[in-house]
């Protein structure tokens, strides 16, 4: 395996993500606002640094499959920018039913974004298994070759 395919290694550490957010989001539930707000503040911080590190690929590895991965990051990343609009939005006096309205959209977009992360999950079980498969078909490749 190569270091671009140390996929249990990535997995793990995906999976320490995974359950970073999980703590996350159970303690955010019973935060006051500002708390709240401030969790906001560091997990945008985080995304920004993200969708800036993604820009940085994709103009770095341009046609590359890394580069379309990076863009779909950008893009979706980027689309997050709107969570503190949204919460600036929020502090304005607003009626109940307005309040209403804005948490089951912002619960929608939550629902969503998760069934985004299953299907990048999905997709990265089939790209690693595609690498495996090509970097096996190399090797024999190269093993024949060498015998022959």
């Amino acid at each position: 395996m190569t270091q671009h395919t140390d996929f249990s290694t990535r997995l793990d550490l995906l999976q320490e993500r995974v359950a970073a957010t999980k703590s996350a989001v159970r303690a955010a539930a019973a935060e006051s606002d500002a708390q709240l707000r401030q969790r906001i503040e560091k997990a945008q911080a985080d995304l920004d640094q993200s969708v800036e590190a993604a820009r940085q690929d994709v103009s770095q590895a341009a046609g590359s499959a890394k580069a379309k991965w990076a863009q779909v990051k950008a893009d979706a990343a980027a689309k997050r920018r709107e969570v503190k609009a949204d919460i600036d939005k929020r502090t304005s006096k607003m009626d109940a039913k307005v309040a209403g309205d804005e948490a089951d959209f912002a619960e929608a977009d939550a629902a969503e974004a998760l069934n985004f992360a299953d299907w990048a999950v999905e997709n990265a079980q089939l790209a690693m298994l595609d690498a495996i498969h090509a970097r096996d078909y190399a090797d024999r490749l190269a093993t024949a070759a060498a015998n022959s």
